[in-house]
């Protein structure tokens, strides 16, 4: 089995690789090509994920290169972790909403549309070459902001799913607050990429007991801790949001708090300069503490699982990703791409049946989808009005002035990045 990793020069890389590693009874690679442009932070990778393989006793062969076409050839997989401009249009992105009394976050608001514009192109153009080497390859899609970017991919007839560490990260927490294990715990996950609720955390599978409101009554207080947000919020939800709504159910307060600290941008750069540093170390042969204050926690196991899943000998698993809604929520299009437990096989992810929502919920997501409609085609077709448009479309901007602003700001900071500007 032959995997490649687009951005394999990442910083993040070293955690799949480790995941690769303990876990590779579940996934046995044969072959690991990390490919990136970025050749000095790609060797220094590259040699920790050699290490890394060596001391676990995993046979597989790891290699690098820039060359994509070649790196992509006869991959049954395809993983794609990119930041088009880097943590430079990152900074960018976290700052000048800022000025428009907006959030700067690089997934949602203003910031995420800047970020989809810059990375929609990219990653179609990698699909058709690999889709030109293998058209039996998966796309697994880690790069923000995922939903659009899956979208994107399943419009242009790629076969790709998109994943995130939201749902993983919740199944485990859980799991250590109820005293069982990760695989005790079925989520009642449901949304958008970044735009999730947990309605449901039931023991053993899908139609287990339901330890929800017995979680928020015992531990409320520190979930809440963990998301930034009042107890009250959970408690007269009757669920648990994820981290990503703070954005939404607090925006002003965020902003306040965004004027007077560092951005996580810069803070995120100082830490990818430190972790180069130990990666270079010829001594170092695991992944260093310090990544887990890199973010992304729980992703490789995630990765693998879904992996081993959609190129497995044709049995199924359960797990969150983003896919095709094709009907399980009846008020968004058949196209959309949503959020939820699917079960997951050789042939994809199947979404599983999901209740009706309420509208409290079902409103948002609805909004948000229409939002990324717009981004979408802005993404694909380019043009300040269409921009403009996904923007007033936005529910944390939705004002026309606002829109305004932020389509000036956007564009003049992304000029280097979209062809059409």
């Amino acid at each position: 089995m032959k995997l490649a990793v687009v951005g394999g020069g990442s910083t993040y890389t070293p955690e799949l690789i480790d995941g690769f590693a303990r876990l590779r009874d579940s996934l046995p690679i044969s072959e690991l090509v990390l490919i990136d442009p970025a050749a000095e932070r790609l060797e220094l990778i590259g040699g920790l994920a050699r290490r890394i393989f060596a001391k676990q006793g995993h046979p597989g062969l790891i290699t690098t290169t820039s060359d994509l076409d070649a790196g992509v050839a006869d991959a049954d997989a395809v993983l794609l972790q990119l930041r088009i401009g880097g943590q430079a249009a990152r900074l960018q992105d976290e700052t000048w909403p800022l000025e428009c009394g907006c959030v700067g976050q690089e997934t949602t608001g203003a910031g995420g549309l800047a970020k989809a514009l810059r990375t929609v192109p990219v990653v179609l153009d990698i699909a058709e070459r690999v889709r030109r080497s293998n058209p039996d390859a998966w796309i697994i899609d880690f790069t923000n902001p995922v939903g659009i970017v899956t979208r994107a991919l399943l419009q242009a007839g790629h076969k790709a799913v998109g994943l995130c560490n939201v749902a993983i990260g919740f199944q485990r927490r859980f799991a250590a607050m109820l005293d069982l294990t990760p695989a005790d715990i079925h989520l009642d996950h449901v949304g958008l990429n970044h735009l999730t609720w947990e309605l449901g955390v039931r023991k053993g599978g899908p139609e287990g007991e339901n330890l929800l409101p017995q979680l928020i009554a015992q531990h409320g207080d520190s979930i809440a801790g963990d998301l930034r947000l009042p107890r009250r919020v959970l408690d007269r939800l009757g669920v648990v949001p994820s981290y990503y709504l703070r954005y939404f159910y607090a925006h002003d307060e965020v902003v306040r708090e965004l004027g007077t600290k560092p951005s996580r941008a810069a803070e995120v750069a100082a830490m990818e300069k430190e972790l180069l540093g130990l990666y270079g170390d010829p001594a170092l042969d695991e992944k260093p503490e310090l990544l887990a204050k890199r973010g992304g926690a729980f992703y490789s196991e995630a990765a693998v699982d879904l992996a081993a899943a959609l190129l497995g000998d044709g049995g199924s698993a359960l797990q969150v990703v983003n896919t095709l809604n094709n009907g399980t929520l009846p008020f968004l299009p058949d196209d959309a791409v949503i959020e939820v437990q699917a079960r997951v096989d050789r042939s994809g992810p199947t979404p599983l049946a999901v209740p009706r929502l309420d509208p409290l919920f079902a409103g948002l997501i609805a909004n948000v989808t229409a939002y990324e409609d717009l981004a979408l085609d802005a993404a694909l077709r380019g043009g300040r009005e269409r921009v403009f448009k996904a923007l007033l479309a936005h529910p944390l901007v939705g004002q026309f002035e606002l829109a305004e602003g932020l389509t000036d700001r956007l564009l003049a900071h992304n000029k280097e990045h979209l062809a059409w500007a």
